[in-house]
């Protein structure tokens, strides 16, 4: 019949050759797809194991399927009649850097299978692998460049290999992110700097939110407005930013807020007014306990005065400071094992700041702010009942007042 074919012409015969080869190579990969890899969605998803589903998933075995005609057109060129050496040679080049990108893309789409498992567990949120997997699948994409050139011109990838030496500074420069974050997701990732799920502020990118991807190239934040910002990994070595997940970790969260005392409302407490100060259960130990240090050393004074000008005496700042105190020491959302400190700050012209400085037992955002608002709620209706006004600046409503 190839007789026949090339006293037709003599190029049929390496038609009609190279049309059944392709047919057959069309009719293995079909199959392939059709039955073989319907059969592995099957088991896969019949087993317990997740890799294999992730394998599914990230279509590792679809990819690797497509090898099967590249195989059959490399392996069956070499049987067509008539074709000639060098036309035989260029068909299995070309086929085998198909082969060669076939693999490549299998071996990428493995490595971020394997990711995908490994994100699943719990340790990951600890030591995130995302850039190590993208840095391994860079290699793997300029292993595979050198290895389809070196195919198609049919030469050695060593003699490729040993060319890149004159070319590193090129190199360098052209990969100089790619190194910079290389250096920067080893840094981050073996410090333990940042977690997928911690809450990074980086005033410099206007990046004030949760991380939801450590990469190689990039880290990213998912801000409170539910906008995204992208961070180049290089840039969070070089500049500062703030990670808050030592709060999240503590179990409390600070509470640093001050209010203003008018200074013309301080003054010394009256006795009726520390008589009916005992009768508070927040101050009834204080006073008492104050009332004998005061005493002791009124009584040891020489000359006490005829106006009582040289006795100590309770303030009613004093005495509203040390409510403060007891009340937050007896608050159930606040923290009883952090720092608690209720102090004056340095006076101004907008009256006497006192400070609270503590943590709140409730790290959620929204909970915290209401712990905060309750608190100072509290303070400022309570602060009347020592005589004591807070300092706010006159406003419309004042002046109004003040020209009736």
């Amino acid at each position: 019949m190839l007789d026949q074919l090339s006293s037709i012409h003599s190029l049929l015969p390496v038609v009609a050759g190279s049309l059944i080869l392709l047919l057959v190579a069309i009719f293995a990969d079909l199959v392939a797809k059709r039955l073989l890899l319907v059969a592995i969605r099957a088991a896969a998803t019949r087993t317990r194991s997740d890799w294999d589903d992730a394998l599914v998933e990230h279509k590792v075995f679809s990819r690797l399927a497509q090898i099967i005609p590249a195989i059959i057109i490399y392996s069956g060129v070499r049987l067509l009649p008539g074709l000639s050496e060098a036309n035989e040679a260029v068909v299995r080049n070309v086929a085998g850097a198909y082969m060669i990108v076939v693999i490549i893309l299998t071996l990428t789409a493995a490595l971020s299978a394997a990711n995908h498992v490994y994100e699943s567990r719990p340790i990951a949120r600890h030591r995130p692998i995302k850039g190590f997997v993208q840095l391994a699948q860079v290699a793997l994409y300029i292993l595979g460049a050198i290895l389809v050139i070196a195919a198609l011109i049919d030469r050695s990838p060593v003699i490729l290999l040993s060319g890149l030496g004159a070319m590193t500074a090129v190199l360098l420069i052209v990969f100089k992110d790619t190194l910079l974050s290389l250096v920067a997701s080893l840094q981050l990732t073996g410090q333990d700097m940042i977690r997928v799920g911690d809450w990074l502020e980086v005033p410099q990118f206007g990046a004030d939110g949760d991380v939801i991807d450590v990469a190689l190239y990039t880290v990213t934040v998912q801000n409170w407005d539910k906008t995204v910002t992208k961070i180049p990994t290089h840039r969070l070595i070089s500049d500062s930013f703030k990670n808050w997940r030592g709060m999240s970790e503590s179990g409390g969260r600070r509470i640093k807020r001050s209010i203003n005392v008018d200074f013309n409302s301080i003054r010394f407490l009256t006795d009726e007014e520390v008589q009916r100060f005992k009768d508070f259960a927040l101050l009834k130990g204080y006073i008492e306990a104050k009332e004998a240090e005061l005493n002791a050393y009124n009584e040891a004074l020489d000359a006490p005065g005829g106006s009582g000008v040289n006795l100590r005496r309770l303030t009613n700042v004093g005495t509203f400071r040390a409510y403060i105190y007891n009340y937050l020491k007896h608050h159930p959302k606040i923290h009883d094992r952090m720092t608690l400190i209720v102090r004056q700050l340095q006076p101004g012209t907008e009256g006497l700041p006192i400070e609270i400085y503590c943590f709140s037992n409730d790290i959620d955002w929204v909970a915290y702010e209401g712990i905060q608002a309750d608190i100072f709620d509290h303070i400022g209706a309570i602060a009347p009942e020592f005589g004591l006004r807070l300092y706010q600046r006159l406003a419309g409503a004042d002046l109004a007042g003040l020209r009736g």
